[in-house]
């Protein structure tokens, strides 16, 4: 099958049968390409949707997301992880306000040098929203075409990266490439899916090697598997006299960067003198809260939440960027980790109960 074949099954099949009722289709607007292709990066379609739509509804174009606090976004994204992507978001769109006009450029560098846009997001952009013949590689395309071409290793090496790239370049058609690279992203979510692939429903499926071979559920290669390491913690849970939740903000970078969270110290640290070196306050009490584990991509992280009385609690705020004060009962828009969520939650609720 030559290109031209190739693009022109898929972008009848995408006609046919594709997802044509996504929230940020048929709009041609890029911001709102732009905003589904990060927040759908290592997240599925049906979780995004209501991440999406809260989204648009509060930042709805470029100068409204420009002109946001970074604790407003962060707080809209809470829950979607890669908490990197949205802080990228932000810095993308105000550069956009600042030295593109509020426009979206059109070539394709351009876009890349943007934060957190790369080649297959640029690509997303310029031909679903502005026309143009780009190709992307996404997670679904690179499935796709590692089974009709049975490209062998893990796409994460560069060199099954470069012969992924070549083949979506030679494959994306000049005419329709948005129909065309909907159409591929379409078939790797619902029908070359990861576990079970619907190959007699793939308009591909006579011409795919992997299929003809038996052998789809071997492409593309995992990624090589590793023991990941543990680490662990201690978050700790202070209240003052009113009730509300001492909350510090995490560094920029690293897990949780710039989100709100409950101060951590290490597993094996004399809470007492931790307490006077940081609270500036006596620790009166301790009780520990059931621990949990928090998995990443690259190491799982064992906390141990424990709720602490302290004496003179209120002395623990002594730089309001740094430290808050948080109120469970009404929370306000502050970007907080999901599992710090979670933990505040519970031991705001087993309060109640217990009165």
């Amino acid at each position: 099958m030559n290109p031209s074949e190739f693009s022109k099954q898929v972008i009848d099949w995408q006609q046919r049968c594709g997802r044509n009722d996504l929230p940020w289709q048929g709009s041609g607007d890029p911001y709102r390409v732009w905003i589904s292709e990060i927040m759908l990066q290592q997240t599925q379609v049906a979780k995004v949707i209501p991440y999406f739509n809260r989204f648009m509804a509060r930042f709805p174009d470029l100068a409204s997301l420009a002109a946001a606090a970074e604790d407003e976004v962060l707080h809209l994204w809470s829950g979607l992880g890669y908490y990197a992507r949205a802080r990228n978001l932000r810095k993308a769109a105000e550069v956009l306000q600042g030295h593109f006009s509020g426009r979206f450029p059109e070539a394709i560098e351009a876009l890349e040098s943007l934060p957190g846009i790369g080649r297959s997001t640029a690509g997303a952009i310029l031909s679903l929203a502005l026309g143009q013949s780009q190709p992307i590689l996404d997670g679904n395309v690179k499935r796709v075409l590692a089974r009709h071409f049975m490209v062998e290793g893990w796409p994460g090496r560069s060199a099954v990266a470069k012969r992924l790239w070549e083949l979506t370049r030679q494959l994306t058609p000049q005419q329709e490439a948005a129909a065309y690279n909907q159409g591929m992203m379409d078939l790797g979510a619902t029908i070359c899916t990861r576990g079970i692939p619907r190959c007699d429903l793939c308009p591909l499926g006579d011409s795919c090697q992997a299929r003809e071979q038996g052998r789809q559920l071997e492409f593309p290669e995992p990624r090589p598997t590793k023991t990941l390491p543990v680490r662990s913690t201690r978050m700790l849970l202070v209240q003052n006299g009113a009730g509300l939740v001492l909350l510090e903000r995490r560094p920029p970078v690293g897990i949780w960067g710039g989100l709100w969270s409950l101060p951590e110290c290490p597993p094996d640290t004399d809470l007492s003198a931790w307490c006077e070196a940081h609270f500036r306050a006596e620790l009166k009490q301790i009780r520990e809260l059931p621990a949990r584990r928090h998995s990443f991509s690259h190491f799982h992280l064992d906390i141990t939440p424990l709720e602490l009385q302290l004496k003179s609690p209120d002395n623990c705020v002594m730089d309001a960027a740094a430290r808050v004060w948080y109120n469970p009962a009404m929370p306000d828009e502050r970007g907080l980790a999901a599992p710090v969520a979670r933990i505040i939650e519970e031991s705001s609720q087993a309060r109640g109960e217990s009165r």
